[in-house]
């Protein structure tokens, strides 16, 4: 599908992708009131599902998927759950394995290309019975994951019909990458900081898998993923986590409609994560490139994101 022209225009102090990155991360606010679910996923571990609803009774739901290290309540889920909710659609925000403020109960954690789990999450809301239409707004990490499990599989549940991925990392190596460069010390230390802190916690209660010596031998983000992520989840090591997980491969074979919003000037992707060629090569697939809006950071002058509106006359609801 042709390239799409992006009309969003960043206010003036927002062009900055650092500025517009920082702002939606750490000052943007958004209430709305959500309803705790847990439900037991295929090998007994669980995930907490944070629910918001419609005014009136819906057969529409959008599922919500955060990036590395959020959780349900980041105000990039909050943003559009309410914008949705407002619109006639329930919304469920999903905090991933061990990210819901509660230790998950198993070694492994949530990762990039965690598709297992949504499986059980559309399972769940399938089965449920009353919904006909689930839509699906995912977030850099939640973005890539969302992408695979479109592409990775020959058929996904009719009811499924449409997704729209934010400031996704298609490319994980080349994200790492840019995320261990000196511009982005800051928020390569951030998440190190909240990993290793989890890890510590985890450690406790598998010392038998995981040494105090492991968890200080990680200095960067492509450690933990050696020490941890790589080893949890049955992969040889990080290059072999990136290269099996990286959405980018699977994007060829998207089959229902899907938009990729990626700023240009997002710090935190390299080259490789604009996948120009596959969009042009995919009917179904389109993507939109706006000069601006860093990372996560489509400000825009009233209440919601470019990128919350732009899902909902996406998905034709608006």
């Amino acid at each position: 599908m042709p390239i799409i022209n992006s009309n969003y225009k960043a206010p003036f102090f927002f062009k900055s992708g650092f500025a517009s990155t920082v702002y939606s991360g750490l000052v943007r606010r958004v209430s709305i009131e959500q309803k705790r679910e847990r439900i037991t996923l295929s090998d007994d571990d669980f995930i907490d599902l944070d629910w918001s609803y419609s005014k009136e009774k819906t057969n529409k739901v959008i599922v919500m998927l955060h990036g590395l290290e959020g959780n349900g309540q980041r105000p990039y889920m909050l943003g559009p759950a309410k914008l949705f909710n407002n619109n006639g659609v329930d919304a469920v925000c999903v905090n991933f394995r061990g990210c819901s403020g509660e230790p998950n109960s198993k070694y492994r954690s949530y990762h990039s290309g965690a598709t297992e789990d949504l499986v059980d999450i559309f399972n769940h809301l399938i089965n449920a019975k009353q919904y006909s239409e689930i839509y699906v707004h995912g977030i850099s990490l939640g973005g890539n994951m969302i992408l695979k499990y479109l592409g990775e599989r020959d058929r996904t549940p009719s009811q499924i019909k449409g997704v729209v991925a934010v400031s996704v990392p298609c490319d994980l190596k080349g994200s790492c990458n840019e995320l261990h460069a000196f511009k982005n010390i800051l928020y390569h230390d951030n998440f190190k900081r909240h990993l290793v802190n989890r890890l510590k916690l985890k450690q406790t209660q598998y010392v038998d898998k995981l040494s105090v010596k492991d968890i200080n031998s990680i200095k960067t983000l492509k450690d933990f993923d050696d020490v941890y992520t790589s080893r949890a989840h049955g992969f040889k090591n990080a290059e072999d986590y990136y290269e099996q997980c990286s959405s980018l491969q699977f994007l060829q074979n998207i089959k229902i409609p899907t938009l990729i919003i990626n700023a240009l000037n997002d710090s935190f992707l390299s080259p490789e994560c604009y996948p120009v060629k596959e969009a042009k090569r995919n009917e179904h697939l389109f993507l939109e490139m706006p000069n601006h809006g860093g990372h996560v950071g489509f400000v825009q002058s009233k209440q919601y994101y470019y990128n919350e509106r732009r899902a909902l006359n996406f998905f034709g609801i608006d």
